[in-house]
């Protein structure tokens, strides 16, 4: 009886150690991106022998997107989830992420992110996060009711714009730049408020773009990666092996987010062709129209970064 109750009492003592964190997603259980948090958690409960219990809160069900990074910073949750490219404002080293036709294709952005991760780490570190992993969305592309043949074709055009990178990019070529809400696309397109949008083939898939366009042109104008952080205090009251053990689960989510970026993107273009959408690839002339607003786009942004983005695209441009 007396070892039984040692028993019972170390099993109760191991379970009150345990510690029990809350994480904030503004991603919906559905999500990809969501599928693979789900599995990190369950990754560092399991490398940590139980100790570190995290609780996932998707779809904006604790704190809306913009609230998520105050949340971690004050530690009212533990971690978090946000696009790379949503603490832009704060520090234009962040919208690194959203330079369009820079990394085009997964093996370069990967470059791309090689070379900001230290600066991305850096900044994150002195807003109090500690960058854990990141994993990318399917690349940006080009919907339109007619073929999209060469830049030309979008002068004049209105084009849907969500925040400032893709204002700047429609006013590159000189389109019209036009506010829509997501909910609003095929009306908008339906009402001739819009000619054209760009966004993922996911999203093309999800919004069923084939009931308001025709065509597809795969420009992989950017690829915008969501970030998973935790509270930098938090993290330092970790000992090494419980970090490295959250870090080893954190390196093998991003390796798997970036594997099931480019299935999801698959996936979604053989439903935008299936649904009868003309999905094409950008043809050479409208390759290097576009590639001259990247460069002109990537000037811009490296005067606001300073250094820091000089040293970024230097690196990048050198590992390609």
């Amino acid at each position: 009886m007396k070892l039984l109750a040692l028993a019972v009492a170390l099993a109760t003592g191991s379970a009150a150690a345990a510690t029990s964190w809350n994480m904030a997603t503004p991603y919906a259980d559905g999500e990809f991106h969501t599928q693979n948090i789900k599995q990190f958690i369950d990754d560092v409960n399991k490398a940590t022998d139980g100790e570190i219990d995290i609780t996932l809160h998707s779809g904006a069900s604790l704190y809306k997107a913009p609230e998520i990074f105050k949340a971690v910073r004050s530690n009212q949750v533990q971690l978090g989830e946000l696009l790379v490219s949503s603490l832009g404002n704060d520090d234009p080293v962040f919208q690194v992420d959203t330079l369009p036709f820079l990394a085009t294709n997964y093996d370069d952005a990967k470059k791309l992110w090689a070379a900001s991760k230290p600066y991305i780490t850096e900044a994150l570190k002195e807003k109090g996060a500690i960058l854990l992993y990141t994993t990318p969305w399917p690349g940006q592309n080009f919907y339109t009711k007619e073929p999209l043949n060469s830049a030309d074709d979008l002068k004049g055009k209105k084009m849907r714009a969500y925040n400032a990178m893709t204002s700047g990019i429609a006013a590159q070529l000189d389109a019209a730049p036009t506010t829509i809400e997501v909910s609003d696309i095929p009306q908008a397109f339906s009402t001739g408020q819009i000619d054209a949008m760009i966004t993922s083939s996911a999203t093309g898939a999800s919004s069923q773009a084939w009931d308001f366009v025709n065509n597809y042109t795969r420009v992989n104008a950017w690829l915008p990666k969501n970030m998973i952080f935790i509270n930098e205090r938090t993290w330092r009251r970790l000992d090494e092996a419980t970090q490295q053990a959250i870090l080893d689960a954190a390196a093998a989510a991003e390796a798997r987010g970036w594997e099931m970026s480019a299935e999801k993107n698959a996936a979604s273009e053989q439903i935008l062709a299936e649904n009868g959408m003309n999905v094409a690839d950008a043809n050479e002339a409208l390759t290097e129209a576009l590639t001259e607003v990247g460069h002109n786009m990537a000037d811009e942004w490296t005067q606001a970064a300073g250094e820091d983005g000089a040293a970024i695209l230097e690196a990048y441009r050198s590992s390609k």
